[in-house]
C-alpha cells in the first residue's frame, strides 16, 4: 500500500505532539496509555498509533506505527497492545479519528473504586448522571475490545473498571482534550469528598 511520506510524516508528528501533551500533563506515566488517528489514503482508512512498551513521553515520528483497519502492520514498529480496541472503535464510530485512552490519577482512582465519575454538560445533554463505564476486562483483550466499542456507541468517553479511561473524538485534539476534562472532573469531585468528610476547615 503506498503512502505519500508527507500525509505520514505529518500524522506521526500529530501522534508524537499530543503524546507528549499528555504525559506532561501527568495523565499517562511510564509506559502506560495509547493513542491513534485515522486518515484516508488512496486505499483506505490508515490508523497511526502509538507503539507498545514504550513511553508516550519520548516518542520520535518514527516510533508512531502504520496500521491498516484491518491491523495490518504497513511500517516498522510493534503497535500498542490495545490496537484491538482502537480498530473496534473506529469500525463502528465512522465519525471518530482519534482516540486518548490514558491511565490519569484522579479518574483511575475512581475506575478501582465503587464512587463514580458524574457527568457534567461539556458531554452534552445530561441524559444520566455517571460517566458510562465498564466492567473489567483484561487490557488487550478481544472481550475489551468486543464491548468497549459497544459502549462508545452513543458516548463519548468510558470509564474502564479497575483500569483506565479511553475518549473518542472527530480528532485526537478532541480526544485529547475529553481526557483531561474527564481528569479536571474527578479532581474536583474528590476534593468534593474529601471536604464534605471533614468537620473543619
Amino acid at each position: 500500500m503506498q503512502i505519500s511520506c508527507g500525509i505520514m510524516k505529518n500524522q506521526a508528528k500529530e501522534v508524537v505532539d499530543i503524546s507528549k501533551y499528555l504525559y506532561e500533563r501527568k495523565l499517562v506515566s511510564g509506559k502506560a496509555g495509547n493513542v491513534s488517528l485515522r486518515f484516508k489514503s488512496e486505499n483506505g482508512d490508515i490508523i497511526a498509533i502509538t507503539p507498545t512498551l514504550k513511553s508516550l513521553g519520548n516518542l520520535e515520528e518514527k516510533d508512531i506505527v502504520l496500521v491498516d483497519i484491518d491491523g495490518n502492520v504497513l511500517s516498522k514498529g510493534n503497535p500498542s497492545s490495545e490496537l484491538d480496541m482502537h480498530l473496534a472503535i473506529y469500525k463502528k464510530r465512522k465519525d471518530v479519528n482519534g482516540i486518548a485512552h490514558t491511565h490519569s490519577p484522579f479518574a483511575t482512582g475512581f475506575a478501582f473504586s465503587e464512587k463514580r465519575i458524574k457527568r457534567h454538560d461539556r458531554f452534552g445533554k445530561i441524559s444520566a448522571p455517571y460517566l458510562e463505564d465498564l466492567e473489567y476486562e483484561a487490557p488487550g483483550s478481544e472481550n475489551l475490545a468486543k464491548k468497549a466499542c459497544e459502549a462508545l456507541e452513543e458516548e463519548e468517553t468510558l470509564v474502564l473498571k479497575d483500569h483506565g479511561i479511553i475518549a473518542i473524538g472527530k480528532n485526537l485534539e478532541e480526544a485529547a482534550e475529553l481526557v483531561e476534562f474527564v481528569e479536571d472532573i474527578a479532581k474536583t469531585q474528590f476534593i468534593s469528598y474529601m471536604l464534605n468528610l471533614s468537620d473543619e476547615l
